[in-house]
């Protein structure tokens, strides 16, 4: 498949929330596996803390640095949803993997979403969408987010974006 690419520009933290909550209302996020590439301070966890609150996750979401994975329950249209929150940051040793049981998470069912992937990018199975946020070279206050996806399921889902929009 190729990519099909899209990008916005996110000037304020209601910017991302809303791309967080139109991305929310897909069937398609139910069974997703969404990376979120980005520098520290990007904007990858406050994204994610949108999406899960468009999913109905209740209390404090945080990045799992440490923890490296994060289960969370959401829900989809009155539905469980099973979701998980990895953040490789830390990850070094492709070990790991096998180790904690990520080949598991990755198989079940449910939204994963993964920060930092390029640390584990020889384990990981291909994302259905890939989320790149960078900071403007000349230092302002807006994001550029640009939306790759990889799969017919992250096409459906720039899709029912596009149509948000």
């Amino acid at each position: 498949m190729t990519p099909i690419e899209y990008t916005a520009v996110w000037a304020t933290e209601a910017d991302t929330q809303k791309a967080a909550q139109q991305l929310a209302v897909c069937p398609a996020i139910c069974n997703a596996h969404i990376n979120l590439h980005g520098d520290l301070g990007a904007g990858k966890t406050t994204f994610v803390r949108h999406l899960l609150g468009a999913l109905g996750v209740q209390g404090r979401i945080k990045s799992p640095t440490y923890a490296i994975i994060e289960p969370h329950e959401g829900e989809f249209e009155g539905a469980h949803l099973h979701i998980s929150h990895f953040d490789f940051y830390r990850f070094e040793d492709p070990r790991e993997w096998e180790e904690a049981g990520f080949r598991d998470a990755f198989a079940g069912a449910g939204l994963k979403l993964v920060e930092w992937p390029q640390r584990a990018e020889d384990c990981l199975p291909t994302a259905d969408l890939a989320l790149h946020l960078n900071w403007p070279a000349d230092g302002t206050e807006w994001r550029q987010a640009t939306w790759q996806a990889l799969s017919p399921t992250g096409a459906h889902l720039l899709e029912s974006m596009a149509i948000a929009r």
